[in-house]
């Protein structure tokens, strides 16, 4: 069933990523066939670039390795080339269009093709590298709370979130590192990591012993994680052995109370039957069958779909990450066509929601029009009248 589902998806991933860069490619040998040695020279380094992503992505999951990891690191950039030229493009094919009705359009000759071919490259590579840069400016969300819950001792906690780490071949020891910074410098009362704690595949983690930092993160009541649909394309039975090894907290449709009387419910990830897990994901509701109700609820779900069942439960607090908020713009127009809440604050009838758009980035790192983020909830907690 895993493989069986992985081959589908993977095929049809295969497709769309050529399909969409051969037409970027005849439209590049139309403004770089200029010298029959410049024409030589594209088609050899586009079809290299863009098989780095393919071979990248095997070989990180085959055989892991310093050469592999750079091999993907390529590819993986390239994939936000490939949408920006492909944008860029179709942009051209409207102005050539309205060119047909009004001629405003100077003619088109070899050498005017190459010039403009040489400017969308530098374009597109300016939008990309400033894409990067954001993607590593890490920006901090408060949210301020208050729930009209009883709770143990202190009337008030701070809760800091981050979701989609995505550790792996392209965020490594120093996003890791900087990411327990960022969480201990708001000395937290609780951490909660809401999937997609690692890219896919382990064995880039295990080869470059990530996760070693989560360990420093300092919490009065510790820090918890819930899987997402990464853990298990990568493989669950292969990454619970590691999270465990370094002492993650891993709540896969479990309910725990903390000292406070907050009882967080931590939802396995809805693709785990989709990837072969045999296990079936529990219910929202079922889940809360044992929960006090009159103490509050925080909810940990990675994937924030059917926002109602909450609702319908009384959570207090429902946390979600995996949209990223589309990455990469225009992407965006789909996650908010897909979810109700594509990234931010949402409250409904007495529940509080919260997408975060995460810490990471899957593919290329690089993010146009969103930022990374972590979120940081100051709570106050109110006895009920």
């Amino acid at each position: 069933m895993r493989l069986t589902t992985f081959l589908i998806f993977f095929g049809t991933v295969l497709v769309v990523y050529f399909s969409l860069n051969f037409l970027v490619f005849t439209k590049g040998l139309q403004a770089f066939s200029i010298t029959p040695a410049w024409r030589r020279a594209y088609i050899v380094i586009f079809w290299v670039v863009v098989s780095c992503f393919v071979v990248g992505e095997i070989l990180e999951h085959t055989r892991s390795s310093l050469v592999s990891e750079w091999i993907y690191r390529v590819g993986a950039f390239w994939l936000a080339f490939m949408l920006y030229f492909a944008l860029t493009l179709l942009l051209f094919d409207l102005i050539r269009l309205v060119d047909n009705f009004f001629h405003f359009l100077p003619e088109m000759t070899q050498n005017l093709r190459f010039r403009i071919g040489l400017g969308t490259v530098a374009f597109v590579t300016v939008v990309v590298v400033v894409g990067h840069l954001n993607a590593l400016n890490t920006q901090i969300h408060e949210i301020t709370l208050v729930i009209p819950k009883k709770v143990v001792g202190k009337h008030t906690m701070k809760i800091v979130m981050a979701s989609d780490i995505h550790l792996g071949a392209l965020i490594g020891e120093n996003r890791e590192a900087k990411l327990v910074r960022i969480i201990n410098n708001q000395k937290p009362d609780l951490v909660l990591l809401c999937g997609d704690l690692v890219d896919g595949d382990i064995a880039p983690v295990l080869r470059k012993n990530l996760g070693k930092h989560l360990q420093e993160i300092q919490s009065v009541m510790g820090v918890y994680a819930i899987p997402g649909n990464h853990e298990y394309i990568g493989g669950i039975t292969k990454t619970l052995p590691y999270l465990e090894k370094i002492k993650i907290n891993l709540l896969r449709d479990k309910v725990l109370v903390l000292p406070n009387g907050i009882q967080l419910v931590g939802r396995d990830d809805r693709d785990n039957r989709q990837m072969g897990e045999e296990n079936r994901r529990k219910t929202l509701n079922e889940l809360m069958a044992g929960v006090d109700k009159s103490f509050p609820v925080v909810v940990m779900n990675h994937q924030p779909f059917d926002l109602d069942e909450a609702v319908v439960e009384d959570v207090d607090l429902h946390l979600s990450g995996h949209t990223h908020h589309g990455q990469l713009w225009p992407l965006n127009f789909i996650t908010k066509a897909v979810f109700e809440l594509s990234w931010g604050f949402l409250k409904k009838g007495n529940t509080n929601f919260y997408v975060s758009s995460g810490f990471g980035s899957w593919g290329p790192p690089v993010r146009i029009g969103n930022t990374p983020e972590v979120v940081v909830f100051n709570i106050t907690f109110v006895d009920p009248i």
